[in-house]
């Protein structure tokens, strides 16, 4: 028997150490007795082998390891209707136990926001167990002339984007071009950013994004061969909740922030980029979300947030995470949950805006 911890055993103690600290002792005894010995059922309403399947699936069995009493986790996918279908059965299933939880991205999110037809869920009134972030990297082909961000606005030919849907993970990217009012052609209608990465490779478009973990284990390549040029990043959220900061994970890119201060000498402001904002919290900074029902007792919301300081002192999570997340940290749903709840009611100004460009630019039916 070895007499001495190891390293992954004394930072999971640490952790736990500090959140023990920050609940109190009965909380935390608490916490540490709810979910001894239950299983918790997660629906992911997208079909599997998406982001939102293969994300979950990768993180529920580090939360079964560092959520106190161990629980064994129950995955189904459920999809239809752009995730509406899997989200209206968790709404219906009203089950305020803590043994239930909708593992979702910003595509079931953007439909409650925009008040769509067929949404039958209320995200205003539930709760978050946890959360992990996914970035953008956006870039151009060589082709485009454009070499920094500085030449955005002047390409040697006309820029052409390819996306998926106006409502999905597209909307902050494509909020971006508007803030930044690049001259460029959006073609939407493509299956997964699998296909749109190849049509840019093809020469069929010359301006693209990729989540954090596809950029850097299959764009970088392109980028070494000089046939993709990094422009910059969606950011993340400073002190003050603002989307000035540089992404967590890329942090040798402009965020778009940075960008617009350079292009046009000023800070940005308005509704588009309040709706950018909004809609990035949504994306990238909250990015996969574990939403539990409204009565969920806080001693299960406790139990996730020991787990989640537990989980990011695990050695094993972070040199696997960079394969699959771009390796972002595990968030407490306590901590993410203002900043989400206050994106998911934009002020009327940025309201009307969004539903505006979508509807008027991209037909969108709200």
């Amino acid at each position: 028997m070895n007499a001495h911890p190891s390293r992954r055993e004394v930072l999971a103690a640490g952790a736990a150490a500090t959140i023990a600290a920050a609940l109190g002792p009965t909380r935390y005894a608490r916490a540490a007795d709810f979910y001894a010995g239950k299983t918790i059922d997660v629906i992911v309403p997208f079909a599997p082998g998406g982001a939102g399947e293969v994300t979950t699936r990768f993180v529920t069995p580090f939360l079964s390891k560092h959520v106190p009493g161990n629980p064994t986790f129950n995955v189904t996918t459920m999809p239809g209707g752009g995730s509406i279908l899997g989200a209206n059965h968790f709404e219906k299933q009203g089950k305020d136990d803590g043994l239930l939880i909708l593992s979702t991205t910003s595509s079931t999110a953007f439909p409650f926001m925009f008040k769509q037809k067929g949404v039958a869920y209320n995200l205003a009134n539930k709760r978050i167990a946890y959360s992990i972030g996914i970035g953008p990297v956006v870039y151009a082909s060589p082709a485009t002339g454009i070499q920094t961000p500085a030449d955005l606005l002047k390409p040697k030919v006309p820029l052409v984007y390819g996306g998926i849907a106006a409502t999905g993970s597209d909307l902050p990217v494509l909020l971006a071009f508007e803030l930044l009012e690049l001259p460029i052609k959006t073609v939407l209608g493509f299956p997964g950013r699998g296909p749109i990465r190849l049509a840019f490779e093809r020469g069929e478009t010359n301006f693209d994004f990729q989540f954090t973990s596809v950029y850097l284990t299959q764009v970088r390549a392109l980028v070494d061969a000089k046939k993709a040029v990094p422009l910059f990043t969606g950011g993340s959220s400073d002190a003050d909740g603002n989307f000035t900061a540089r992404d967590l994970v890329v942090k040798d890119l402009p965020s778009v922030y940075e960008v617009y201060k350079q292009l046009r000498g000023k800070e940005p402001g308005g509704p588009v980029w309040g709706a950018f904002q909004a809609a990035s919290a949504l994306t990238f900074e909250a990015g996969i979300i574990g939403w539990m029902p409204a009565g969920t007792p806080p001693a299960a919301i406790d139990a996730f947030a020991i787990a989640a300081a537990k989980t990011n002192a695990d050695p094993e999570f972070h040199e696997k995470g960079k394969k699959v997340t771009g390796g972002y940290p595990l968030q407490a749903g306590k901590k993410v949950e203002p900043g989400v709840k206050k994106a998911l009611s934009p002020s009327p100004e940025v309201s009307t805006y969004l539903r505006e460009l979508l509807t008027k630019k991209y037909n969108v039916k709200l």
